[in-house]
């Protein structure tokens, strides 16, 4: 669906964003996370044709930058971080226009139905200036999505939104993957890229990462579970040691702490050795790293 190969962008002697290449899957949510200044924007501008790479090639859609560049267009929807409405214009008019734009079957019947999926048509008559950021985030979705574009990209979709028009947001990008659409979230919310993305990739003018969310923690930190006994555990630190799935162990308080792969596979083997020398276990757990952490550990 999106193909880079070496894309670059450079402003004088800045460069914004150096040899970037990946590939984005049909109907895929991929989340795009880097700090401020890192190029995503950048990135976003070059793939919807706001702005020209420097070097490199990307498709999008199987539509080529540069050469196809009025298709991209038509088949894109975008969403930036500060979205520009017609403020004395009313919410119907803001979308009319776009349709019209776009050239869309029927423009006040798509109108409606947008305004009435993100629960906006008792305000259509409204101007734009009157609404609340999270409506107006709610009219730029639209606006976005008037044309029924393959691919839409999310530049900071709930930045500034209270917690109930964020949820809002998410939710109804849960529905557009569930309807097999084509997202590149760029956000801050790591808790939000979490819950929504496919995959994910950290960058910072350059790649440094990509998978999905359980990938990177694997990468990153391993898998790591905690035994807990009501005894001590340090007598039985030699036994768990014993087992070829361990590769590491550490003993804290009443607790074992196990770094192995597949987990899932290999513990109730431990557990029933464990028993089998009287130890009492109380609970056995995985120790989950945050996206945060785990950007925070790349970034770093």
């Amino acid at each position: 669906m999106i193909e880079m190969t070496n894309l670059t962008k450079q402003f004088d002697e800045h460069v914004a964003v150096d040899r970037l290449s990946l590939s984005i899957e049909e109907g895929e949510v991929f989340g795009f996370l880097g700090p401020n200044g890192a190029g995503k924007t950048t990135t976003v501008r070059m793939l919807t044709r706001l702005i020209n790479p420097t070097s490199g090639k990307a498709t999008v859609y199987g539509y080529e930058l540069g050469r196809e560049d009025q298709e991209i267009r038509r088949n894109v929807g975008i969403l930036t971080e500060t979205p520009g409405l017609y403020d004395r214009l009313s919410a119907w008019r803001n979308l009319l226009i776009y349709a019209k734009l776009y050239e869309v079957e029927d423009p006040p019947g798509q109108v409606e139905k947008y305004l009435r999926w993100l629960d906006l048509w008792d305000r259509k008559d409204d101007s734009a200036g009157t609404f609340s950021k999270g409506m107006r985030q709610k009219l730029a979705i639209a606006r976005a999505l008037i044309h029924e574009p393959a691919v839409l990209f999310l530049d900071e979709p709930t930045a500034g939104l209270d917690p109930e028009s964020a949820k809002l947001v998410r939710d109804f990008i849960e529905e557009l993957s569930e309807a097999g659409r084509t997202i590149f979230l760029c956000t801050h919310n790591l808790d939000e890229a979490d819950r929504l993305c496919d995959r994910i990739a950290v960058f910072n003018k350059q790649l440094r990462i990509v998978d999905t969310t359980d990938g990177l923690r694997k990468q990153i930190y391993g898998r790591k579970v905690v035994f807990h006994f009501a005894n001590s555990a340090d007598k039985y630190v030699e036994l768990v040691k014993k087992s070829p799935h361990v590769k590491e162990v550490e003993v804290i308080d009443n607790k074992i702490v196990i770094s192995m792969d597949e987990p899932e596979i290999h513990n109730p083997e431990i557990i029933r050795d464990l028993v089998s020398a009287g130890a009492q276990i109380q609970f056995v757990g995985e120790i989950r790293h945050s996206l945060e952490d785990i950007y925070l550990q790349l970034v770093d």
